[in-house]
């Protein structure tokens, strides 16, 4: 059973989000005449004015497109569209609810569609962003989805004062309903649609106060979950077209090798083989299905050019180029307070180093896209986090316009940041280009997928701090060195030298530490990185709140008071969470003998987090995991039985890295390849997690992300107290630890 704590809040909704209120309300309205619809089109001129200097709204050409956010039917159906995507994070239902609330409809008679990135590049980006990514979908986009909802309410008001011939300063909204509060006469949202499409959308309007709240706080059953049970969502490799081919790729072992010979001789002429494939950077081979394709690609001969340096690369010259990076003389410097190097040279310093080690993502669903280019006009079907990012990326591979590219949103089966990049697309995309129009559906093996990923960087930390007389923290010093996730995946530059990844949490510590250097190495190599789930919050937490612990120990202080007594009252919300998660856990009470507790909170992504991990360890150092409590504030918390799903999946994506995550390198090249060697939690092992939401208003966090951050350091510092042993590097497997059966 998990505890949910809801507070209600009656904080002002003034809070922006980056979208200033003045800068939005460009809006625009169309008429369904054909079913008698209502729909509206919002934009965000960040978005609009990349196609339009003066951030103007498109013309709306043809009345009978349906171009908005909000359709209504006269059956009183309410089409609400959700422009991200979809991978099991749940925000096709969340993100919806915010327009849902302000526009005051029965959530029952809400239905939710996929907007697509080619209506949006054809209605100048009317649909704002259109990537999961950082988790951003509510954060980023919560106010000009709620105003979407307020602004139809308005206009559905007014077109209801005048069909029932009375003032609209009577009328309220509610529940699809229009109603005369003197006389409470009433008519339905349907029947007034298209009148209201008629009327010129106000300037300005005033979003509900969050204790009028009816939908947003609520536990929502997520709208997609029947569609999944009964196989009627698609996910990217369900994706049937008539007469599709199949396509399998091999990639250079060593990552940015070339092709330099092949030889498909021996299975060109086999049965259902239809063409084998040398794109220069990979192979391919395409066959009427999927396992004749991946069968005749190993039998394929392949030699590959790659730089003799590139197969040097192991772990062991990977650590020690990291280890070069804490020693570099000048680095770049990312906080700076007081005189932190003066401070330790005058005070006794406790230092420790952490490591972290690359992680492959490994998605239940695999890299998967469908494309189908016939002449100059492209169709994808892709299994994607940026649908925009993919529609480029196809357009540019194919050599067509990108107005002349069509990408169908699909449900994903699992993302966590690998589903941004667009190698895939582009890979299938060019292999659809040598298949004289056929639909050519390019899914990667198990083994391509965790060989050819962008992984979570590895990182090495130095930590060193000095105490004051009473123990708390006088001066820290973090030294980081780690690859750059915006200089070698985005190739962007650097503010300053820092990758702000790099050194999360760190740079934002929320101690109140009056001397406080944060600097950064940047150490980049051939293995390629990229963002992971919470990226650097999956691993920075780890070393900060497992070295305060140290320094609470060495204090001879309970890790929970020592926390406290170093935190400022302006991080208020860290002692919060802190203090919410830990009455969850009965922290002041003793536990059973031979069960140890650790502890750890952060900030990430928007939202505070907080988590305690009860445990044991036997002789053969089995550990059972007997209780995580883990915590979050997002400031307002839209759909509580999603953010209670995230946490409780934030303990099993953690709990598998902690105990086993991590790719070896050896000569250049990945070793794991599957599951067998790369091991991911199994159902028995699942512990009990109670899950905590505590959201104190006034701001928008995220939720799939940050949740996993303090798990790790919770459960390093549970540890520590159970067997006296300090865990400075990850997975645990490689410290001896096993992770027990929690259910027989």
């Amino acid at each position: 059973m998990s505890d949910i704590q809801i507070n209600t809040t009656t904080e002002s909704t003034t809070e922006s989000s980056g979208v200033a209120r003045r800068d939005f309300l460009k809006i625009g309205a169309s008429v369904t005449a054909s079913t008698g619809a209502f729909s509206m089109a919002f934009f965000v001129p960040e978005s609009a004015s990349a196609a339009d200097p003066k951030g103007a709204a498109p013309a709306n050409n043809d009345p009978q497109k349906v171009n908005a956010w909000i359709e209504i039917r006269p059956d009183e159906t309410v089409i609400i569209r959700y422009a991200r995507a979809e991978m099991g994070q749940g925000s096709r239902t969340s993100a919806p609810m915010l327009i849902a609330e302000e526009l005051e409809v029965d959530w029952k008679k809400v239905k939710v569609e996929n907007a697509t990135a080619h209506d949006n590049l054809k209605q100048k980006r009317v649909y704002g962003d259109m990537a999961s990514v950082g988790s951003r979908t509510i954060r980023m986009s919560q106010e000009y989805l709620r105003k979407a909802g307020a602004t139809a309410r308005e206009m559905l008001i007014v077109a209801g004062s005048q069909a029932m011939n009375v003032p609209s300063s009577e009328c309220v909204a509610k529940l699809g309903m229009v109603i005369h509060t003197p006389t409470k006469k009433s008519i339905s949202y349907g029947k007034v649609a298209l009148k209201a499409a008629e009327l010129t959308p106000p300037a300005n309007v005033v979003l509900k106060d969050p204790k009028d709240w009816t939908l947003i706080g609520k536990p929502i059953k997520r709208v997609d979950i029947p569609d999944i049970v009964t196989a009627k969502i698609r996910y990217g490799i369900d994706t049937q077209l008539p007469g599709m081919l199949y396509a399998s790729v091999a990639q250079s072992p060593v990552f940015n090798g070339k092709v330099k010979s092949m030889d498909g001789s021996k299975v060109q002429n086999r049965r259902g083989i239809v063409k084998v494939l040398n794109m220069g950077n990979f192979v391919a081979v395409v066959a009427d299905n999927f396992w004749r394709a991946k069968e005749a690609l190993k039998e394929v001969n392949i030699e590959w050019d790659v730089a003799p340096e590139h197969t040097k690369l192991n772990n062991a010259s990977l650590h020690a180029f990291f280890k070069e990076g804490l020693t570099q003389p000048e680095l770049a410097v990312a906080r700076n307070d007081g005189d932190t190097p003066k401070a330790l040279a005058q005070g006794k310093v406790i230092e420790a180093e952490y490591f972290t080690p690359y992680l492959a993502h490994a998605t239940m669903e695999p890299m998967v896209c469908t494309a189908w280019l016939q002449g100059e006009n492209l169709e994808v079907w892709p299994s994607t986090q940026n649908a925009e990012g993919s529609l480029a990326a196809a357009s540019s591979a194919a050599g067509v316009k990108q107005e002349n590219v069509k990408v169908y949103p699909m449900q994903l089966g699992g993302g966590l940041g690998r589903k941004s990049p667009q190698d895939f697309t582009v890979q299938a995309v060019r292999i659809a280009k040598e298949m004289a129009g056929k639909p050519v559906k390019l899914i990667w093996t198990r083994e391509e997928d965790m060989q050819h990923d962008f992984y979570r960087p590895a990182s090495l930390v130095k930590m060193a701090a000095t105490q004051k007389p009473d123990g708390n923290i006088d001066a820290l010093h973090i030294r980081v060195s780690a690859p750059s996730l915006i200089a070698s995946l985005l190739k962007l530059p650097l503010p300053k030298g820092v990758d702000p990844q790099a050194v999360a949490s760190f740079e934002d510590h929320p101690y109140a530490i009056e001397n406080s250097l944060v600097d950064y190495a940047q150490r980049n190599s051939n293995i390629p990185v990229g963002f992971w789930r919470s990226v650097g919050h999956s691993q920075n937490p780890f070393v900060r709140e497992s070295f305060i612990d140290e320094l609470a120990h060495a204090a001879g202080k309970d890790p929970l008071e020592y926390r406290l007594a170093n935190l400022p009252e302006k991080n208020f919300r860290d002692i919060a969470i802190l203090k919410a998660v830990t009455k969850a856990a009965n922290y002041s009470q003793p536990l059973p003998k031979g069960v140890f507790r650790g502890i750890a909170e952060t900030e990430g992504y928007g939202s505070w987090t907080a988590c305690v991990c009860e445990l044991s360890v036997n002789d053969r150092q089995e550990v059972k995991i007997h209780r995580i409590v883990i915590g979050i504030d997002p400031g307002y918390a839209v759909n509580p039985d999603n953010i209670q799903a995230q946490l409780q999946g934030s303990v099993v994506h953690g709990l598998s890295a902690i105990f086993w995550g991590e790719m070896i390198v050896k000569e250049g090249r990945i070793e794991q390849s599957n599951f067998h060697d790369y091991r991911m939690m199994r159902l028995n092992e699942m512990p009990k997690v109670e899950t905590v939401i505590a959201p104190t208003g006034g701001f928008w966090g995220g939720v799939g992300e940050p949740a996993q951050a303090p798990l790790a350091g919770a459960v390093a510092n549970a540890l520590f107290n159970a067997t006296g042993k300090r865990v400075r590097s990850l997975p645990l497997k490689n410290h001896g630890f096993s992770l027990q059966r929690a259910r027989t």
